[in-house]
């Protein structure tokens, strides 16, 4: 797992509130939303905030391309690397 990847779940589980969670909880690769940790829209936005706040990235929420972003921590972390990096 990497730091960002770490950094990322503490940014869930403080932006969402969700006490009984921990970072070791959470597989990289696992879903977020529906299955998974099965986070909804109303987590998303939050979490895209909590995002453009943190890292200054920007999502576009109804995209197909965000979608895919926000598949899985390890998604997450590839689009906040390329947005930092790029």
């Amino acid at each position: 797992m990497t730091e960002l990847e770490q950094e990322l779940k503490q940014l869930i589980i403080d932006t969402l509130d969700l006490e009984d969670i921990t970072i070791d909880d959470i597989d990289s690769q696992e879903a977020l939303f529906v299955e998974g940790l099965g986070l909804d829209s109303i987590d998303a936005l939050e979490l895209g905030l909590a995002l453009q706040k943190r890292y200054g990235v920007k999502v576009d929420a109804d995209s197909e391309e965000t979608k895919k972003h926000f598949a899985s921590v390890h998604n997450l972390a590839l689009l906040v690397n390329s947005h930092t990096n790029g």
